[in-house]
């Protein structure tokens, strides 16, 4: 009899446990593997999807996107969570509903796991990781301990405290009374300080801002009604505080494109290897997303073209990327500029941008997000969601670096993980109604002693904002080794791990736990997006997840390591 541990019954979790129960059969016969799930949160939901939260915030999307199911071959298809609901691809579904459609999922893969895979769901709190003679020992919340032959750590984003600046702000506020929130989970904010009619600030643009604000408005009585073109226009109750948005783009978060690709992703990353050096990696980047994005503008879209790819491409291989040849042959073959790749806009679409005053930049916003809008929900525009493929795959081979680049993620979160079509409307409503208004980019808040409140002043329009509530909308900055999670801890403490730009390090491909001393141990393993190289998220651009063929792989290493054999291990 063999035994592996899965700490966490979230996505990452079910999505292993699946492919777990898929690969098992290759196993030799009479051998039963005993696979113990341990999640103190409902199995499937796990902590982020748990189905006792408000309805208000939705997911990011499309339920035709959502799936835990891969499809490599060999697989039993399961259904997306569109199929599960009996709903259209492009129907944006609430938290509740992805919740519940993934606790179905995970009680599918126990009914049908094969005779010889046992699986046994333990509702406690993983605290502990020891090893004697090479069996790994788990100690969980409950008293109980788990013996294993492998060891996978597929929970969510570990906790870690504020740090830095936020540590200031956390004293700054209980000096004065106010109301800071730290950058977190958002679903799991304490909101009740934060009063009607009064001003918050709020710092990140991304998808966290979508599930705050829906926290404070729907989640508060307002509602959406339907306007005269069919979008959507806010209605308040009168409970919503005026929340005042910035971040260091000033822009939000472009919105994920509502359509599928025509044809399929760009080939492998050509510019772009593992080999490529620090110095040479922002211009292989830019030149990867560049060709992918040139590629289908030309492939699917010649009428906007003046000349053929493969001249385009020649030169493009050949360029320096920024330099006047390029800026040249793209002035001559793409006469639209709506169609042209403008890298550093997406990066810094306000840089150099000055307004007069609030309402001009509100202005200028709410044509930015209708301008997004319509972008995204348009095939014609199919080049954007090229360059997002290779952006993603780029970051597959970058791995470790990405981390620690801050250009590259100020592309990646912007450019690749916005929130659906519908949620940004439902913003730019917001927006529309008074309810957000935005402060500009790089935004700098400091504690006015004077005042006993914040005050934020951004380059993009004069004056200040000041407030005595002030909200992080963003993920605190990557720090493995700073976590609260007990299993974390102590592992970081007996040096059994080791993190890399806040990430908790892995060897790839087969992500197995790297060691302080740098040794790699050869039962445990670790998978999320809070590990090198893992990516965040049960959903892609139009197809699968990469997390679903990660997880695929990895279940295959995990079972030749329990087993003892060879089961086609990830190479």
């Amino acid at each position: 009899m063999t035994a592996v541990v899965v700490i966490g019954a979230g996505p990452t979790g079910t999505c292993l446990l699946e492919r777990i129960c898929g690969n098992a059969p290759r196993s030799p016969q009479g051998r039963v593997l005993d696979v113990h799930v341990v999640d103190p949160h409902p199995p499937g939901a796990g902590r982020s999807w748990r189905i006792d939260r408000s309805l208000a915030p939705r997911a990011d999307s499309a339920a035709g996107d959502l799936t835990v199911f891969t499809d490599v071959a060999g697989a039993v298809p399961g259904p997306s969570l569109a199929d599960w609901l009996g709903r259209e691809p492009g129907y944006s579904a609430s938290r509740i509903e992805v919740g519940r459609y993934l606790g179905d999922a995970f009680e599918r893969v126990v009914r049908g796991a094969p005779a010889s895979v046992r699986i046994h769901a333990h509702r406690a709190t993983a605290v502990g990781l020891t090893e004697s003679a090479g069996t790994q020992r788990v100690a969980l919340s409950t008293g109980e301990h788990l013996e294993a032959h492998a060891v996978v750590l597929a929970h969510g984003r570990p906790d870690v405290p504020p740090a830095g600046a936020e540590t200031a702000d956390v004293v700054f506020a209980a000096r004065h009374g106010l109301v800071y929130l730290p950058g977190g989970r958002t679903a799991e904010l304490d909101l009740e300080g934060v009063r009607a009619g009064e001003p918050v600030l709020v710092r990140g643009t991304g998808r966290a801002l979508c599930d705050l604000a829906a926290l404070l408005t729907v989640g508060r009585g307002g509602r959406f009604a339907e306007g005269r073109q069919g979008e959507p226009v806010y209605l308040p109750s009168g409970a919503e505080p005026l929340l005042y948005v910035g971040s260091r783009r000033g822009v939000p978060h472009h919105a994920r494109p509502g359509y599928r690709a025509a044809g399929p992703p760009p080939d492998p990353p050509r510019f772009l290897t593992a080999a490529t050096s620090a110095g040479e990696l922002r211009q292989a980047v830019a030149k990867e997303l560049a060709y992918a994005y040139y590629h289908e503008l030309f492939v699917r879209h010649p009428a906007r073209t003046r000349t053929s790819w493969d001249a385009f491409e020649a030169t493009l291989t050949r360029a320096e990327w920024g330099g006047k040849e390029i800026r040249a042959l793209i002035t001559k073959s793409v006469p639209r500029f709506a169609d042209r790749l403008r890298l550093d806009r997406l990066e810094r679409p306000l840089h150099g941008m000055r307004f007069g005053d609030l309402a001009g930049l509100q202005r200028w916003m709410h044509g930015c997000l209708g301008t997004d809008l319509a972008r995204r929900a348009d095939p014609a525009f199919s080049a954007d969601l090229m360059m997002i493929h290779g952006l993603l795959a780029a970051r597959a081979v970058l791995a470790t670096e990405v981390a620690a680049d801050p250009w590259f993620q100020g592309l990646l979160g912007p450019v690749a993980d916005g929130p659906s079509l519908a949620r940004q409307a439902e913003l730019r409503a917001l927006a529309q109604a008074g309810v957000v208004t935005f402060l500009g980019a790089e935004p700098r808040v400091v504690p006015d002693e004077a005042a006993g409140a914040w005050r934020a002043t951004s380059p993009t329009v004069p004056g200040s904002t000041t407030a005595r509530t002030l909200i992080e909308a963003r993920g605190p900055a990557p720090g493995a080794g700073r976590s609260t999670d007990p299993l974390i801890a102590g592992l970081f403490a007996q040096g059994a791990c080791r993190e890399v730009s806040g990430l908790l390090e892995v060897c790839l491909p087969d992500r197995r736990l790297v060691t302080r001393t740098g040794a790699v141990h050869d039962r445990r393993f670790a998978l999320g997006s809070w590990t090198v190289g893992g990516l965040a998220g049960f959903d892609g651009p139009g197809g699968a997840a990469p997390l679903l063929r990660e997880a695929d792989a990895l279940a295959r290493t995990v079972l030749a390591q329990a087993a003892g054999s060879r089961l086609h291990a990830a190479a």
